[in-house]
């Protein structure tokens, strides 16, 4: 049986190729057959019920990675010959969702059994230690577990499946939180393991020998500790898949809305967990590094948080020609930008920071400088309309590259149009692009993008880098143009904006609603 790790990489290769084929076509319409990502499963029969159903699902050496109706069940029983082309691809994507998680559940198991309960590895990490490092798993192999019996006692209810989606949906209310509770610790996490393969070297080498155990099939011990943080996020995704298929106002439609909702706050709690614990520790760090020239400004609040830093080169003199092109003009500044606020720097010795001005972000416009000749290539104006002295004040800043202007650019006004819209404005056509490689965001106004993913281009630089916005959770960033092979058929485009709306119209409701009780 496959792994959750190997079954995950090849379900987003699966869905990339797919995506490649429709987007040659001419015609939208002219889609591949199996359109649905290949899945993990095991030909059970719908009379075994003598062992719990996921002992079947995961320990039968004959498993494979197939389609639903691959399946001998499905193809003896005729069944295909009757179904629309429509409801076999739905039947696919529910499919999906119930043995990607017996395939989660194998590697949660692995986890647990070959790491965690290893009698070398107990003897050598403290109690506390072997807490932060393995946090919750316990309760998170838990609730798969349950989880899995629930889908699984579905689907051997009737070789057609019914739906899944309103156990998703009870499972997460009601199970879920433990996900939030893992993933939160993920930082601590992260680096008590480094910590521990840098002071432990017993430690280092028991990890090293049983990842080269045969049972791991050459994957790491890390990637087994990010499992439940993957998975939860693919739920969501696979949640989405199934709702772009149910047929529009049924109660399938409305019970995959239903836990695509519930999913999506688990997800963002998630996601807040992660955000928080790393947030604060960087404003305190911060904090020590900033001397202030004008009047201290507090830096720390539980509502602020850093979007992003860095060095730019400030126009010397405010009366300054800008016909003088010598490099004599600019001198260093640092910008620290948060949420809220913007600080303005000069470094000085000791890695330290001296703060000669701030604006509240809200009070802040950006202009580009065209057509200036080389010297003044990559340079926009900062206004401050309201500085720490209570007047308004310009700055002339250039950066190093196209990009990083226009990164330093939308981030210190984010409601400046971009040069793509984004599809939150219901344009009928916007440029795409398919992610083909993982990447990790390296700066905190960079967007980490997984396999399969797609994006609404809003922006892109002549050196290579775009500024998107994910489809399936608006998440907005940059990233390398590399990363990614951009979707030129228009029909495909279309189509999937089309499915997102679909996905996210209980979200537009709500805010319809919430605008007209602020209005009332």
């Amino acid at each position: 049986g496959l792994l959750y790790q190997e079954y995950r990489d090849k379900s987003t290769r699966e869905e990339i190729e797919t995506r490649r084929l429709q987007d040659s076509q001419t015609d939208a319409e002219e889609t591949s057959p199996s359109e649905e990502t290949p899945s993990e499963a095991e030909p059970t029969s719908t009379n075994e019920n003598k062992a719990p159903p996921q002992i079947n699902l995961l320990r039968n050496s004959n498993s494979r990675f197939n389609l639903w109706q691959d399946l001998p069940e499905v193809q003896n029983s005729g069944v295909l010959s009757i179904l629309q082309p429509d409801e076999i691809k739905l039947q696919e994507a529910m499919f999906e969702l119930v043995t990607s998680e017996a395939s989660y559940y194998k590697s949660l198991n692995l986890l647990v059994s070959h790491f965690m309960e290893n009698e070398r590895l107990k003897k050598i990490l403290h109690q506390s230690e072997a807490h932060i490092l393995f946090s919750n798993v316990l309760d998170v192999m838990a609730v798969s577990e349950r989880f899995l019996l629930d889908l699984e006692q579905r689907v051997e209810e009737n070789i057609v499946i019914s739906d899944v989606c309103d156990i998703v949906y009870q499972h997460t209310v009601n199970h879920f939180s433990v996900y939030i509770t893992y993933v939160s610790n993920q930082t601590y996490q992260e680096r008590a393991y480094k910590q521990l393969l840098q002071d432990k070297p017993a430690f280092r080498e028991v990890i090293s020998q049983l990842e080269l155990d045969p049972k791991c099939k050459g994957l790491s011990f890390s990637s087994f500790l990010i499992l439940p943080f993957q998975r939860i996020t693919r739920l969501k995704l696979l949640v989405q898949n199934i709702l772009k298929k149910v047929e529009e106002k049924s109660d399938r439609e409305s019970t995959a809305l239903d836990a695509h909702k519930e999913l999506e706050t688990v997800v963002k709690a998630c996601n807040e967990g992660v955000r928080k614990m790393s947030r604060t520790e960087q404003m305190i760090s911060i904090q020590k590094k900033l001397e202030f020239k004008i009047k201290s400004v507090p830096i720390i609040s539980h509502s602020r948080w850093l979007l992003k830093q860095g060095e730019l080169q400030q126009m010397n003199g405010p009366k300054t020609s800008r016909t003088l092109r010598t490099k004599k003009l600019f001198r260093e500044i640092y910008l620290f930008l948060f949420n809220d606020l913007l600080v303005i720097c000069r470094q000085i010795p000791g890695d330290k920071y001296q703060v000669f001005d701030s604006a509240p972000r809200g009070l802040l416009r950006v202009e580009e400088l065209e057509d200036q000749g080389q010297s003044l290539a990559n340079v926009f104006i900062l206004r401050l309309l309201e500085n720490a002295d209570d007047r308004e004040a310009s700055y002339m800043l250039k950066a190093s590259s196209q990009s990083e202007m226009k990164r330093w650019m939308i981030s210190l006004a984010p409601n400046r149009r971009t040069k793509f819209v984004s599809f939150t404005s219901r344009l009928v056509d916007c440029p795409q692009i398919q992610c083909v490689h993982p990447y990790v965001a390296q700066q905190p106004d960079e967007l980490s993008l997984e396999l399969a993913d797609v994006l609404n281009i809003l922006d892109k630089t002549d050196d290579g880098w775009i500024f998107g916005e994910r489809l399936h959770d608006q998440e907005r960033g940059w990233f390398p143009s590399s990363m990614g092979e951009e979707i030129l058929n228009p029909k495909i485009r279309a189509q999937n904006l089309k499915e997102c709306f679909r996905v996210h119209k209980s979200d537009d409701s709500q805010r319809r609603k919430l605008g007209s009780r602020n209005r009332q």
